[in-house]
């Protein structure tokens, strides 16, 4: 499936733009860490939950839990959030 990679990580995937597959959020970001080494720490902590300024949208959706159920045909994006003052 399609995934869209926010520009502060483009430095693991070379762009934009990507491709992974798995049947849930968890083994989407487990897919993209195989093709992508290091990328699924910088989405996701220590106690295996999204980090807090990293966000998960499917076909438009925010999923909170990595255990989402996706099907071929989704669109997943991920986007950091900003903060600041």
């Amino acid at each position: 499936m399609k995934v869209l990679i926010p520009s502060p990580l483009h430095s693991y995937t070379g762009g934009p733009r990507v491709e992974a597959e798995g049947e849930s959020v968890a083994a989407l970001l487990a897919d993209l860490d195989r093709r992508y080494p290091g990328i699924r720490f910088r989405m996701v902590d220590e106690q295996d939950r999204i980090r807090r300024h990293m966000r998960v949208f499917v076909n438009g959706e925010q999923v909170l839990d990595l255990r989402h159920a996706l099907e071929r045909g989704d669109e997943v994006v991920i986007v950091q959030a900003l903060s600041g003052g």
